[in-house]
């Protein structure tokens, strides 16, 4: 072969694999709209479609149990399990939008007809460390002259009224987003099976061999989470619900309800009990407070020992991995973080395992170890 026949065989290789890098990068450009434009399209419904998910995962084996115990009949059971589901999710904030729309009403007739009076504040507030002194004042004023009150402290106040007001709007929002993720959930844990095995051939295709292994992680840890966190936060605030309900306590509900927020998003129930508790003791004789208390301080820190039980379970990822998830998800996104948060941190604590362990056999393969 000539220098000539072998330059112009150079040059047709060379075009051709430019020819071929080119159709490449432009079909990967293509599909790189369509996947941004498809997910513009979804963006919208996507923090519903998320839910929607984690809740069919996470109900999943109270649906297969349902099921068995109503003779396999898979539609009735999805029917009954989304139903209680709504129940447990409307019925406390029926509940809680009863009570505020009472306490409003009485609110703005007291304020209309002018009966509204603010109860004098205990000797020992202004004994409080840092702002009792500041605290006892601002009560005094508003136990003696309520209008004052108002007219002094109201500009300062309207704007975190405003904000309040916007907040609470925006938790509305949310529930309605949750109810309808419900109901989606229902119709997910019939076509379960077929979705979870399309999910593991496409995690298989994706992280060759051992893709399916992290969509069985994933789903293990999202129900481990709801057990953990959202399981033991039902339990927290019904526990306290019904020791404050006997003990008469007004507001029991608003409180129980409080403490369920705050131990979902990894805060604890201290912050509410703490105050409640000073409240009592400062209420109420010696020994109810004392009873109250050794009821109510078990209920604030049974999280502590349940939640690593529940966590943990049935899963080689250290409880340190899903902690960090939980709480670090729960700052990033929202409630939605509280689930996707331990599912990315295990799976990327499994990955760097996996290959971790791929090195170190390539090593004694190439040492001739046995």
């Amino acid at each position: 072969m000539s220098s000539g026949q072998a330059r112009r065989r150079l040059r047709i290789e060379k075009d051709r694999l430019e020819a071929g890098a080119t159709d490449f990068v432009v079909r990967l450009a293509f599909l790189g709209l369509f996947a941004w434009w498809s997910l513009e399209l979804v963006r919208p419904f996507l923090p519903i479609v998320i839910w929607a998910i984690l809740l069919a995962v996470a109900l999943y084996p109270s649906y297969a149990w349902i099921a068995r115990r109503l003779g396999d009949r898979r539609g009735l059971a999805a029917t009954v399990l989304t139903l209680i589901a709504l129940a447990t999710v409307l019925g406390p904030v029926s509940v809680l939008a009863a009570s505020l729309a009472e306490s409003v009403q009485w609110l703005a007739s007291g304020l209309h007809s002018g009966t509204l009076r603010v109860p004098p504040p205990p000797t020992e507030v202004a004994e409080w460390p840092i702002l009792g002194e500041q605290i006892d004042e601002v009560w005094n004023l508003a136990a003696t002259n309520f209008d004052d009150a108002v007219h002094r402290y109201g500009p300062a106040v309207l704007p975190a009224g405003g904000t309040l007001l916007a907040k609470v709007a925006g938790i509305s929002a949310d529930v309605l987003k949750f109810v309808v993720s419900v109901v989606i959930a229902g119709f997910l844990f019939l076509p379960g099976p077929r979705l979870a095995a399309g999910a593991r051939a496409f995690a298989g295709r994706l992280i060759a061999p051992r893709g399916a292994h992290f969509v069985d992680l994933a789903g293990a840890t999202i129900r481990n989470v709801s057990r953990g966190v959202i399981g033991v936060a039902l339990l927290q605030a019904l526990l306290a619900g019904i020791i404050l309900y006997v003990a008469g306590i007004p507001g029991a509900g608003l409180i129980a309800f409080g403490i369920l927020l705050l131990c979902i998003v990894q805060i604890g129930a201290a912050p509410i009990l703490l105050p409640v508790l000073v409240w009592i003791w400062l209420s109420y004789p010696t020994g109810f407070s004392l009873i109250l208390t050794l009821l109510l301080v078990p209920v604030g820190l049974v999280d502590n020992v349940l939640k690593p039980i529940l966590m943990a379970r049935g899963l080689t990822t250290p409880m340190l991995v899903i902690l960090t998830g939980v709480i670090g998800g729960t700052l990033t996104h929202g409630l939605i973080g509280l689930f996707l948060g331990p599912v990315v941190l295990s799976v990327f604590y499994e990955l760097v395992v996996a290959w971790t362990r791929l090195g170190t056999s390539e090593r004694t393969s190439a040492s001739g170890a046995p």
